[in-house]
Parts: C-alpha cells; structure tokens; sequence
C-alpha cells in the first residue's frame, strides 16, 4: 500500500511538473508567458509621425524603447484612445505572434487569424479566445496634444 501511494504521488507530480512547464497557462488579461516589460512613452500629436492620432479611427505602430517588447498599436477612437500591446494576448510569443493593423478595421493574429476588432478591441466572431489585446493606461492632454502611455 505504501509502495502504491508513493509510485501515484510522484505520478501526479511528474504530471502537473510537465503541465506547468509546457504549457502557458491563463492569467486575467493574458496568458501567463505573456511577457511582462514597462511601457513609459509619450508622443507629441502635433510631430507628423503621430498625425494619425489626431483623427477619430487613425491609428500607429510604436517601436519607441520602453514600448513592450514588440511595441505598440494606438488608436484613436473618439475622443479616447486604445493602447494595444503588440503580442498576441492568447498564445506563447514566438516569430508569428505580433499583432498586425489589418484594412484599417482589425488586428490579426497571424500565426492563428485571430482577430479583434480596431476601434474595441473586442474579438471578432470566430476568434480563438476570448481575451482581448491586452492594454495599457494612458493620460492625454489636448491642450498639448500630449499623449502618455505607461504600465
């Protein structure tokens, strides 16, 4: 009896041991190998680079340092913005997980298809999660046209 419970209790460990090491995991807004960098940016709407973000529907990639590890899609979206991180919220990062602008209108996954939509970043129908891309916090002053984004 003794031999049996202690052959099952390495069994069991061995098992959760191999879950925990190859698999990824869910946390709240993404999955646990998400990577976890600091994001301290600031944009000036009036430079031309950021002219898009003066218009309700416009949008950028940043690839600024301390933007994430893969950078950043911003949208206008109104007289708000969303900050996306560019690594796909739902699956491990490898070479076909950052996110893509597609038509103006979603952002893809392309290892998946997944999609979300721009504007909401809500999952457009078929998606493979229900997790949106995960976001950052922002302060904007329109006085300046000064856009800080930070984690």
């Amino acid at each position: 009896m003794k031999k049996t419970l202690s052959i099952v209790s390495i069994s069991t460990l061995l098992i959760f041991s191999n879950l925990t090491i190859n698999s990824c995991g869910s946390r709240e807004d993404t999955v646990s190998c998400f990577p976890d960098n600091p994001i301290n940016v600031t944009l000036n709407l009036n430079l031309p680079a950021y002219n898009n973000l003066n218009y309700d529907g416009g949008w950028i990639y940043v690839n600024e340092q301390q933007s994430g590890t893969r950078g950043l899609i911003i949208v206008r979206a109104g007289d708000t913005f969303k900050v996306y991180d560019r690594n796909a919220p739902h699956i491990c990062p490898d070479a076909n997980t950052t996110l893509e602008v597609k038509d103006d209108i979603s952002v893809l996954c392309p290892k998946d298809n997944t999609r979300w939509i721009l504007r909401t970043g809500q999952p457009e129908t078929g998606a493979k999660t229900s997790l949106p891309p995960k976001t950052y916090l922002y302060n904007y002053d329109p006085a300046t046209k000064t856009l800080n984004i930070y984690y």
